[in-house]
């Protein structure tokens, strides 16, 4: 064999390797990049199963609130009002002036309970929701924090009407009553804080916070139902859901829903 066949025997056994090379780079980044699209596929379908999920459960949670909410003013709340009239019956018919003023104590009672019942009832039904500004929802939750005089609540929005539909006003409502309460109840604060903006680029931006003890959010348990609940919420709808609290300075909650571009 010459020196010109066996340099292009060389070249050509050059030329296929580099070819053979090139073929199973190309080979390896396509198999790759169908892995990568497989994977984000399956990604994609896990999370809307899982938005899927959350969906149905609150819906069912929302249905069951809503039954809860029309049992309290058609049930519980119609035989108060019999009760309450008997009680009226009973002081009109009384002569003796200490049963008559305990039976006014016990008739005022149940007329206050009567209020906060009908109170109840309302936050508990799709109607109240529908029909209101979600200013107003969450402004009529702080006055009626405000009356019990446990916490000083204060609230702040930095717009003059936001149209939200129900699913919003409500998941916003739910959020505002589930932080408000865990304060009262757990934090021992004196004051909660609680703001809604929006801007060009965000839809709403719901920030919530307390002046409480705190906690350790590595303590916290992750099935935690009031906790769950929130970021259920916030995340059936693709709002972020971050809370921060350390020992000794409050909690604070931030949620924030991006408008769609």
């Amino acid at each position: 064999m010459g020196k010109t066949e066996l340099l292009i025997t060389i070249i050509s056994f050059n030329i296929f390797f580099l070819m053979f090379v090139i073929a199973v780079f190309i080979y390896i980044r396509n198999y790759r990049q169908r892995k990568r699209e497989y994977l984000n596929e399956i990604e994609m379908k896990n999370e809307l199963h899982q938005r899927e999920l959350l969906s149905t459960q609150l819906e069912i949670q929302q249905a069951t609130m809503q039954q809860i909410g029309r049992e309290l003013h058609d049930n519980i709340g119609q035989k108060l009002t019999l009760v309450s009239l008997y009680v009226q019956q009973m002081l009109y018919e009384n002569k003796v002036s200490e049963a008559s003023e305990r039976i006014d104590q016990v008739s005022q009672i149940i007329n206050q309970s009567l209020q906060d019942l009908r109170s109840l009832s309302k936050t508990l039904t799709d109607d109240n929701i529908n029909q209101k500004e979600i200013v107003t929802l969450i402004q009529e939750e702080v006055d009626n924090t405000n009356s019990f005089k446990k916490c000083n609540v204060s609230f702040e929005h930095s717009f003059k009407q936001l149209d939200l539909g129900f699913v919003h006003k409500n998941m916003l409502l739910r959020i505002t009553q589930e932080f408000i309460q865990n304060s009262i109840k757990h934090s021992g604060c004196k004051n909660i804080f609680i703001s809604l903006n929006t801007s060009d680029e965000i839809l709403w931006e719901l920030n919530i916070r307390d002046d409480g003890r705190g906690f350790d959010t590595s303590q916290i348990k992750s099935n935690g139902i009031g906790l769950t609940n929130m970021k259920n919420r916030a995340e059936i709808i693709g709002a972020s859901f971050r809370m921060e609290s350390h020992e000794n300075t409050g909690t604070q909650l931030h949620i924030i829903l991006k408008k769609q571009s």
